[in-house]
């Protein structure tokens, strides 16, 4: 039986010509359908076998594939909601068949759904990646479509001055003042503040690192800490064996709760995340004076770009050529005196 039906959904069963027992859905309640996506199938097996044609694979193949391979990805879970998504539109399409025309259907698509142009584009992103890596890595396609991506605002910087940092911890509960004050210390993100171990930390030597499989940039990062700090790891002395930051013996695992925006609101901050403690370090560093390229080891970027967004809080790295334009009007008078 080359097709057949299992509840409302038709499937597709054959033997290929090199003896593989091909059995799938079809991915569709007609028939018809069915038995035009199992002579497809059919004669590119025969083609393959016989006239030594290269494999077809399928969107769906490379999707599992990717996501084997890809399974380490800090991000993985957000890569299966837009593979989620994409199966509807690309389950049973061949790799070499994702076209330009395909490419825009998919962005009009998703954009009808009322998402923001950002989350089209990180949908374009995953998909780009699996292509290419078909072609370059896997070798299952011959090329890969070129990809137009939606604009996006520029990347959001928000950071508060020291007086408001000090109306917002007046405001906190004791366990978050802690948290933010050494948030603000260090420009740790959240996850690496909360999920702080003791075993991370040498006060002898005034650092703590955070490990490579904690990094977002899947870097170790080395964190010197500084007066501010210290105190802060001092006051937490004893209140735990393992995690630094607690809350009534209890291990914290998020910052941005209830309270946190609560004492925000009451400091008069608004438009204020979590993630902006770490915007609003690395804008004091730039204001007091510190060089770019050391701020992106501090703050563990992985590539400078991330740290320009912080340049025009400063130009105290620019004054030193700020005189080469000058026009110097009397020096200029004296010489066309002499001249004369």
């Amino acid at each position: 039986m080359s097709i057949y039906k299992r509840k409302d959904t038709w499937w597709i069963q054959f033997t290929a010509p090199d003896g593989r027992r091909i059995q799938q859905t079809a991915g569709t309640q007609l028939k018809d359908e069915a038995q035009e996506l199992h002579d497809r199938l059919k004669a590119d097996a025969w083609r393959v076998k016989y006239l030594g044609a290269k494999p077809r694979y399928f969107w769906k193949d490379a999707v599992i594939r990717w996501l084997t391979e890809q399974g380490h990805k800090k991000s993985i879970e957000t890569d299966k909601v837009h593979l989620r998504w994409l199966d509807k539109h690309l389950s049973d399409v061949y790799l070499d068949e994702i076209n330009k025309l395909k490419i825009d259907l998919i962005k009009n698509a998703r954009l009808a759904d009322g998402v923001s142009n950002s989350t089209v584009n990180r949908l374009l992103s995953i998909l780009r990646a699996i292509l290419n890596r078909a072609k370059d890595d896997w070798e299952w396609i011959d090329s890969v479509p070129g990809f137009r991506f939606l604009p996006e605002p520029a990347g959001r910087v928000r950071w508060i001055t020291r007086d408001e940092s000090v109306r917002l911890i007046e405001e906190l509960p004791e366990h978050l003042k802690f948290m933010v004050r050494f948030a603000l210390a260090t420009g740790l993100r959240e996850s690496n503040v909360t999920h702080l171990q003791w075993s991370q930390i040498d006060i002898q030597r005034r650092c703590a690192w955070v490990l490579a499989d904690q990094a977002k940039a899947g870097k170790a990062i080395a964190v010197p800490l500084n007066d501010d700090a210290l105190d802060v790891i001092a006051s937490q002395v004893g209140k735990h064996d393992v995690r630094v930051f607690t809350y009534k013996g209890n291990v914290v695992n998020d910052g941005n709760t209830k309270s946190f925006r609560k004492a925000l609101k009451r400091a008069g901050i608004d438009d204020f995340r979590w993630h902006d403690l770490r915007h609003t370090w690395a804008s004091w560093h730039v204001q007091s004076g510190t060089p770019l390229h050391v701020l992106k080891e501090l703050g563990g970027w992985a590539d400078i770009s991330m740290v320009l967004r912080y340049a025009h809080l400063s130009s105290a790295h620019l004054e030193e050529y700020a005189g080469n334009s000058s026009f110097r009007l009397e020096a200029s008078c004296d010489k066309l005196t002499t001249s004369g």
